[in-house]
């Protein structure tokens, strides 16, 4: 799943390309990916693209006022194409290009998506907080706002909560997600279970500073990068998240996994758990 990195570093590649250009065509292939109606896509029209920003993991193109906003959710993708192709898409078909955005120079961009479990989605308003997952967001961890105080007072207010659970909750935060809060929660020795208030004030320190500090890390070194070249580049820098059974970088323990029927945590035992396992079953405690 695309997150705060990834999606800035989309942001930063489409305000070098798209920014000043006009709208020549949109296309959907996949008609559940549009999840709006008023404004229709056809007041796009020849409307130049006047900014793209990044509202958590949410990226949102400013075209002449209107906003036109797009959450990759689990498995979809931006794909730039410079020229892209001006065949017209067929609904419904084989392709997983399920939306097409071509701009007046010729190139644009296809919304992917992989997999049977549909989430990829596409919204068209006149208000950015008119898109419930926009107006329900917390902080965002980039901002000014994200201070250590500000994430004390955020951890105390979750209670018993998981630690990751609210470190992934984006009301509570904005833009991080199952990768990099496992990396997080490594960097810091901590283990995924932890009840948020439980939290010391030494380690809610190391948590802003390995949030602000591996966040900014992803996003400079996919710095320059094409669009279609930074889920390779996440992948290759992450420490634990997605290496089950390889060597823990820092002790050479095996990485462990807790995994759902969706999606997986993987984690040290040796460095964040005082070397117990944890139990494969999301309402398991640790094992003894």
């Amino acid at each position: 799943m695309p997150e705060l990195p990834e999606v800035e570093s989309l942001v930063r590649f489409l305000r070098q390309r798209a920014v000043g250009q006009a709208v020549a065509d949109i296309q959907v292939s996949a008609v559940s990916v549009l999840k709006t109606y008023d404004p229709p896509l056809s007041a796009l029209a020849g409307s130049l693209c006047t900014d793209v920003l990044r509202r958590g993991k949410f990226l949102d193109l400013d075209i002449d006022g209107l906003h036109l906003i797009i959450h990759l959710a689990r498995a979809g993708w931006l794909r730039w194409t410079d020229p892209i192709s001006t065949s017209a898409l067929r609904p419904g078909g084989k392709s997983p290009i399920a939306f097409r955005v071509r701009f007046g120079d010729g190139a644009g961009f296809d919304l992917t998506e992989a997999g049977t479990r549909k989430g990829l989605a596409v919204y068209l308003v006149r208000d950015p907080a008119q898109v419930p997952g926009v107006a329900r967001l917390g902080i965002d961890v980039l901002s000014a706002a994200f201070t250590e105080q500000a994430l004390a007072e955020l951890l105390k207010a979750a209670g018993s909560a998981r630690l990751k659970g609210v470190l992934t909750d984006q009301t509570v935060l904005a833009g991080v997600g199952n990768a990099y809060s496992d990396e997080v929660l490594w960097a810091v020795g901590m283990s995924p279970f932890t009840p948020a208030s439980s939290v010391r004030p030494e380690q809610v320190a190391a948590l802003h500073k390995a949030l602000t500090r591996l966040l900014n890390e992803a996003i400079q070194r996919s710095a320059g990068l094409a669009a279609n070249s930074l889920k390779a580049e996440k992948k290759a820098g992450l420490a634990v998240h997605g290496r089950t059974n390889l060597p823990c970088p820092r002790c050479g323990g095996n990485i462990r996994e807790i995994a759902f029927a969706d999606k997986s945590w993987q984690y040290c035992p040796t460095c964040q758990t005082g070397g117990k396992v944890l139990a494969d079953r999301r309402l398991s405690r640790l094992l003894k």
